[in-house]
């Protein structure tokens, strides 16, 4: 089976939306029977950003038109007429592109902070145009001075790869003063408007955090991409298996941090299905799936090391994913760190009072047969505490985070066949104890992946698929719940196509959908979408 060749060829609360959310949903009557040269412009069942009300400036920070590998480069400015406090900041990304591309993964930084990772749409052959959003109010320590700016989204343009990536990002920026997190628990995915007071990057692999930080978090754009096997590491198998993407020990993947050697924090990767995955682009053309436009980082809590970290001097900091083959490529990890200070004091001491790091659990068993397979078990985990002397008291914080990988990969000789079902689960507790009820914060996030590929007669190409990006998060004082919150993002997928004959030959049908729910505390948001041969079919708003 030829799916190394046609699977995505790259060189996570976070909202996005498109363009095209008040798009109205097609006939029965007008879905042709297959996919034509033109198909509806990629749409996302994730709520939009909100935004506050009052008085706003936008700034331009890129605007650029990718063709190859050099990145843009140019200056941010801050706005003029809004302060440089400001109750949110939102990142706008518009995008175009039309004739024959493959997806890229591309990235922003300004000040050498990354603020956003993305991957691209493929295209239409007539063009397609998209938007993502993001709320990036927790950069703006970085955005409150002048920034040197670097964009890329690496491509290739030649006479078979038309399509030249066209995008403008901008920032508007709400005058006002962001939630404050001041004795609370550290900014999540899920309350980005908690602003730090500094936003930092490594130096030389090192870091030097001011001396009186009394809270310190590093967030990690954790991808596997580059076009080889690790873009499909939830895929690879242990050496004795005749399988085309080979790992030693099997698809287990963690990404972990390390504070000056000692281990600080443990993560599983998400499993991005970039728009050309699963050999199947005709899967995404509409829908694309959970995170592919806008990468959430992975965050750890490194508050328990503060009074390590606080001495002055630079801490070298590390970030590896555990499983990849020793001399492979194809892992992109950076690193900003976020820093909350104590205003009162010019230092803050402490100590780490607790490390423990359980044994690394990952079996990959391989089962010949003429239906090849591989089971995978594995996890971790790690329990860290310290505790920091401020102006307002001793602040004890307890992290404790587990994982846990499933998968059973089954495939045919030549691959005609190949199936995956895998769940990952990471679990996180952190809690803060100082004067008062200590608070707790648990959060567990589970991803599933579950397809097949199969080729058939006449080169005949099917992938059915359905993805799911899950979590439920709750806080406390004491025994008492404050806010709770459940995300239940799942897309499916059934699409086929005919393989080696020409674009208008290929008879490339698909049906994709997309539910995404988010309730709790805070109230309810219910969207669901459906694309049939690249037509919005069904666009239902529940709650």
């Amino acid at each position: 089976m030829k799916r190394r060749i046609v699977m995505s060829m790259l060189a996570g609360a976070t909202l996005l939306a498109t363009s095209v959310l008040g798009a109205s949903p097609a006939r029965s009557a007008d879905v042709p029977a297959e996919f034509g040269t033109d198909w509806h412009d990629p749409i996302t069942a994730a709520p939009p950003i909100t935004e506050p009300s009052g008085k706003s400036c936008q700034v331009t920070v890129a605007e650029a038109q990718f063709r190859d590998f050099t990145p843009y480069k140019g200056t941010y400015t801050p706005p003029e007429g809004c302060g440089d406090r400001w109750s949110k900041v939102v990142l706008r990304m518009d995008g175009k592109v039309k004739g024959r591309q493959y997806d890229r993964l591309g990235y922003l930084h300004v000040g050498g902070v990354e603020i956003f990772r993305t991957s691209t749409p493929e295209p239409s052959p007539d063009g397609i145009e998209w938007s993502v959003e993001k709320d990036v109010t927790r950069y703006s320590d970085t955005l409150r001075r002048g920034q040197d700016v670097e964009m890329l989204i690496g491509n290739v343009v030649d006479d078979t790869y038309t399509g030249v990536i066209d995008v403008k990002v901008m920032l508007t920026f709400y005058a006002g003063r962001a939630a404050e997190a001041t004795g609370g628990p550290v900014a999540t995915l899920d309350n980005p408007a908690a602003t730090p007071d500094r936003v930092l990057t490594l130096q030389d692999g090192t870091l030097t955090t001011p001396r009186n930080s009394e809270r310190i978090v590093a967030e990690v754009y954790a991808t596997g991409s580059g076009g080889g096997c690790e873009e499909f590491w939830y895929l690879s198998a242990p050496d004795p298996a005749p399988y085309s993407c080979k790992a030693a020990g099997g698809p287990y993947r963690e990404v972990q941090i390390k504070v000056d050697g000692r281990l600080a924090g443990i993560a599983a990767p998400f499993p991005h299905v970039w728009t050309g995955g699963w050999s199947n682009p005709f899967l995404w053309y509409v829908v694309p799936g959970p995170r592919a436009f806008d990468v959430k980082p992975i965050e750890y809590d490194l508050t328990p090391f503060a009074g390590i970290l606080n001495d002055g001097r630079p801490h070298r900091v590390e970030v590896s994913v555990v499983g990849v083959p020793e001399g492979q490529s194809g892992w992109s990890a950076p690193v900003n760190v976020l820093v909350w200070q104590d205003a009162k004091s010019t230092q803050v001491t402490g100590k780490l009072t607790a490390h423990r790091v359980g044994d690394l659990a990952n079996s990959s068993t391989y089962t010949p047969g003429s239906e090849h397979r591989v089971d995978t078990e594995g996890g971790h985990r790690l329990t860290v505490a310290g505790y920091v002397d401020t102006s307002h008291g001793r602040v004890a914080t307890t992290v404790r985070r587990a994982l846990s990988n499933t998968s059973v990969h089954r495939w045919t000789d030549g691959e005609n066949l190949d199936a995956l079902d895998a769940t990952w689960t990471d679990a996180l507790s952190v809690t803060v104890d100082g004067h008062g009820p200590a608070r707790t914060t648990r959060t567990e996030r589970t991803y599933t992946m579950d397809g097949t590929i199969t080729l058939g007669a006449g080169d005949r190409l099917r992938t059915v698929l359905t993805l799911g990006d899950h979590a439920a998060a709750v806080t406390s004082y004491g025994d008492r719940r404050i806010s709770w919150s459940r995300l239940d993002d799942t897309y499916t997928g059934d699409a086929a196509w005919t393989m080696n004959v020409p674009r208008d030959q290929r008879k490339a049908v698909g049906t994709t959908s997309e539910r995404y729910r988010l309730h709790g505390s805070d109230g309810c948001y219910d969207r669901s979408l459906t694309s049939v041969q690249g037509v919005l079919t069904e666009d239902n708003r529940g709650c």
